[in-house]
């Protein structure tokens, strides 16, 4: 699913916003997750997932066309791990089909 997307399927279910109400909101939702990630902060959203920020050390990389040994800097990545009931959903809906196909 796509930003665009997301933005439509909020329209779809609230009839009573517009396009744009819907894009702020999604706007100010990513906003408000992007800045509490750039603080160091640890975001959860019960039934859903956590995002938070893991810290990668410098290290000693190649270039995988010439194989010259390049230092790739040090760095702070986004992190996410499914919820319990996420991963659920989705193994069930997943035996739910496979039960289906046999």
């Amino acid at each position: 699913m796509t930003k665009r997307e997301l933005i439509e399927e909020i329209g779809a279910r609230r009839k009573s916003l517009a396009y744009r109400e819907a894009e702020t909101i999604v706007n100010a939702v990513f906003d408000a997750m992007t800045s509490a990630l750039e603080r160091g902060e640890r975001i959860e959203i019960r039934g859903f997932g956590s995002f938070a920020v893991k810290h990668r050390e410098a290290r000693l990389g190649r270039n995988p066309r010439t194989g010259v040994a390049v230092t790739v800097e040090s760095k702070r990545i986004p992190f996410f791990r499914a919820g319990k009931e996420l991963r659920a959903g989705l193994n069930g809906a997943a035996r739910e089909e496979s039960s289906q196909e046999s």
